[in-house]
C-alpha cells in the first residue's frame, strides 16, 4: 500500500476550497441530523425510518472506501479484467441473496444488530464471540482505511501521516457522534455521488489519452497477451493465470464462501438495511446497491488499466512506481486544478464513507451487544444512548491506535480480505446452516464459529505460509482458506448437532427458513405497483445484467 515518490499533486487554493467546502457540508449533515435522534433506536438504526434509496446508495458506498478504490485499481493494473470476479461473481450475488432471503429474517426478528440475531438463534455463547470478534475487526479495519488515507494524503499532497490520520478522525467522530447512524448515512450519500465525480472524469481523459478501448486492447494484449483483457481465459484446473486462482476458487472461495460471507454478515453493511423504514425498503436495499455496483469495474478497474499503459513500468522490479500508485498516477498527469480538487475530495469522502461505516457498525455492537446484555443491563434508554456516543469516541481513538498498527503491513488489500476469510466466512457458515435446518443447535453453532476462524488461520499462516501447500497468491490462499473454514464450519456444525439438543420449534419462529416471526407481515406496496418496488424483479434484474457485463469479457 506504500505509495512511491513523485506523486505529489500540483495542488492550488481552487483545490484546497473544494476540499474545505466539502468538510463545511459533511459536518453541516451532521448537525442537521442531530435533530431526529432522540432515542438509542434513532442513534443506531436511524429509528427504522429511512427509505430505500437513501440506505441503497449508502450501502454501496460504504463499502466503496479507497482501499477497494486504490486496491481494485491496483488488481486491475496487475491481474487485469480477472479483477471484475470480485464485483460480478463476488457480489453482486450476494446482495441479492441478502435482500431477497436474509433480510427478512434480519428485521421481522427486530434485530439490532447481526450478532443479536445469533443470540436469538443460538444463545449467548455464540452471540458473545461474534460480538467480540465484529468489534475488534470493525476497530482494525476502521484503523486500515486511516492509514490508507493518511499515505495517500502524504504522498499526494505532502500532509504529514498523523495530521491526515487525526484531521480526518475528528471529523468522522464528530459528525457520528452527533448525527449517529443518520449522519453517517446520509453524508455515504453525499460521499457516492463525490466519488462519482472523481472516478468518472479520470476515466474518460484517460480512456481518451490512451485511444479508447480500442487502445487498450492493441497495447496491453501486445505487451501482456490476450487473456489479460479476459475473465476466464486460463482458469482450468492446473492452468496458470496471475489471480493464482481457476474457475473452482474463483466462483466457491471468491464467489460463495467469501463474497457471500461478506455481503450477507458483515454489519457495516447490514446496518444500512435494518435501517430501512419497513421490510420492503430493507430487502430493497441491497438490490439497489447491486445495480451501481456491477457498474462500478468501470471507473475502479479501466484506471489501472490505463496506468499500465501510461507507465509501463508500474508493479516491476526495480520500477519507481507499484501497482497501487494507478489511481495516483492518473491523477497527477490527467487533471487540471479544479478537477484536481474533486479528486482528492473523491479520495477523502471514499475513506472517511469506510471509516464511517465501521465506527457506526462497532458503536452499535459494542453498546448492544456487549454493554447493555452483559455489563450493564436493564438500564434507561438514556443511559444507553450515552454510551453508545461515548463509545464511539472510543473507537475513533481506538481506530486511530490501529491505523499505526496497521503500517506494519505491507499490502493492506491482502490483508483486509484474509481477515475477511477469518472472520466473515465462519459467521456466514452459522448463519446459513442454522437458517436452513432447524435441527441446529446452540452449541453448534459457537463451535462452527470458532472452529471455522481456527481452520482458515491454520491454512494460511501454516499451510500457506509455511509452503506446506503451494498457492500461487495471497489472493488464491484466501479463496482457499475461505473453503476450508466454511467446509470445517459446516462438518463440525453437523457434528456437535447430533450430540446435542435442540431448541424447542416454538422458540425458533421467525429464525428459521419456513417459519414466521408472530405478527410479521410482509407490508404492503408503498404507493403503487411499479417494478422497481419489487424485491424480485430488482434481484433478477441485477442478476442478469451482472451476467451479460461477463459475456464480452469471456469470449
Amino acid at each position: 500500500m506504500y505509495l512511491a515518490d513523485g506523486l505529489r499533486l500540483p495542488t492550488n487554493w481552487l483545490d484546497y476550497t473544494i476540499l474545505a467546502l466539502y468538510f463545511v457540508v459533511v459536518l453541516g449533515i451532521g448537525f442537521a441530523a442531530r435533530r431526529s435522534v432522540k432515542t438509542s433506536l434513532d442513534f443506531f438504526l436511524s429509528g427504522r425510518s429511512l427509505p430505500a434509496w437513501v440506505t441503497g446508495l449508502a450501502f454501496v458506498a460504504a463499502n466503496l472506501g479507497a482501499t477497494e478504490i486504490l486496491g481494485m485499481a491496483a488488481n486491475g493494473a496487475q491481474y487485469g479484467v480477472y479483477t471484475v470476479h470480485w464485483y460480478w461473481i463476488g457480489a453482486v450475488p450476494a446482495m441479492v441473496f441478502l435482500g431477497l432471503v436474509m433480510m427478512p429474517f434480519y428485521y421481522n426478528s427486530k434485530v439490532r444488530s447481526v450478532p443479536e440475531f445469533l443470540l436469538h438463534r443460538f444463545g449467548k455463547s455464540s452471540h458473545l464471540l461474534s460480538s467480540i470478534i465484529f468489534a475488534v475487526s470493525a476497530v482494525l479495519i476502521a484503523g486500515v482505511n486511516l492509514y490508507a488515507m493518511a499515505i495517500v494524503l502524504e504522498a499526494l499532497l505532502g500532509w504529514p501521516q498523523w495530521v491526515a490520520i487525526v484531521v480526518a478522525a475528528a471529523f468522522v467522530l464528530v459528525y457520528i457522534t452527533v448525527g449517529g447512524l443518520s449522519s453517517a448515512i446520509y453524508n455515504e450519500v453525499l460521499q457516492f455521488f463525490v466519488i462519482l465525480a472523481a472516478l468518472i472524469p479520470l476515466t474518460i481523459v484517460g480512456l481518451k489519452r490512451v485511444g479508447g478501448w480500442g487502445g487498450i486492447t492493441d497495447k496491453l494484449d501486445a505487451s501482456k497477451g490476450d487473456s489479460f483483457l479476459s475473465a476466464w481465459q486460463n482458469t482450468g484446473i492446473g492452468s496458470d493465470n496471475p489471480l493464482g486462482a481457476n474457475w473452482l476458487t474463483i466462483v466457491l472461495g471468491l464467489g460463495f464462501v467469501m463474497g457471500f460471507g461478506y455481503w450477507t454478515t458483515n454489519f457495516a453493511e447490514v446496518q444500512r438495511a435494518l435501517s430501512a423504514k419497513n421490510l420492503s425498503a430493507a430487502k430493497r436495499t441491497p438490490l439497489i446497491a447491486a445495480f451501481p455496483k456491477i457498474f462500478i469495474p468501470a471507473i475502479v478497474v479501466i484506471p489501472g488499466l490505463i496506468a499500465l499503459i501510461l507507465e509501463p513500468s508500474i508493479g516491476k522490479q526495480g520500477g519507481k512506481f507499484e501497482f497501487n500508485d494507478a489511481i495516483p498516477l492518473l491523477m497527477r498527469d490527467l487533471l487540471p486544478n479544479g478537477v484536481l480538487g474533486i479528486a482528492v475530495t473523491g479520495l477523502l469522502a471514499a475513506f472517511m464513507a469506510g471509516m464511517a461505516a465501521n465506527i457506526s457498525s462497532f458503536n452499535t455492537v459494542f453498546t448492544t451487544d456487549i454493554w447493555q446484555p452483559y455489563i450493564k443491563p436493564n438500564m434507561p434508554d438514556a443511559h444507553y444512548l450515552k454510551v453508545g456516543r461515548v463509545i464511539t469516541a472510543v473507537g475513533v481513538v481506538i481506530g486511530i491506535g490501529t491505523a499505526f498498527i496497521a503500517s506494519g503491513f505491507s499490502n493492506i488489500m491482502n490483508y483486509l480480505q484474509t481477515l475477511f476469510s477469518f472472520f466473515n466466512v465462519p459467521l456466514f457458515v452459522v448463519f446459513i446452516i442454522g437458517m436452513f435446518w432447524k435441527r441446529t443447535t446452540g452449541p453448534a453453532g459457537f463451535w462452527g464459529l470458532l472452529s471455522g476462524t481456527v481452520a482458515a488461520m491454520i491454512n494460511y499462516f501454516w499451510f500457506y505460509k509455511q509452503g506446506v501447500i503451494g498457492i500461487p497468491s495471497d489472493q488464491g490462499a484466501n479463496f482457499v482458506s475461505s473453503i476450508v473454514a466454511f467446509v470445517v464450519g459446516a462438518v463440525v456444525m453437523v457434528v456437535v448437532t447430533m450430540v446435542t439438543k435442540p431448541k424447542p420449534a416454538a422458540e425458533l419462529q421467525g429464525l428459521v427458513y419456513g417459519t414466521k416471526s408472530p405478527g410479521a407481515e410482509e407490508p404492503p406496496a408503498e404507493g403503487d405497483d411499479a417494478w422497481y418496488r419489487k424485491p424480485a424483479l430488482l434481484g433478477w434484474g441485477a442478476l442478469i445484467l451482472a451476467a451479460l457485463c461477463y459475456v464480452p469479457f469471456s469470449l
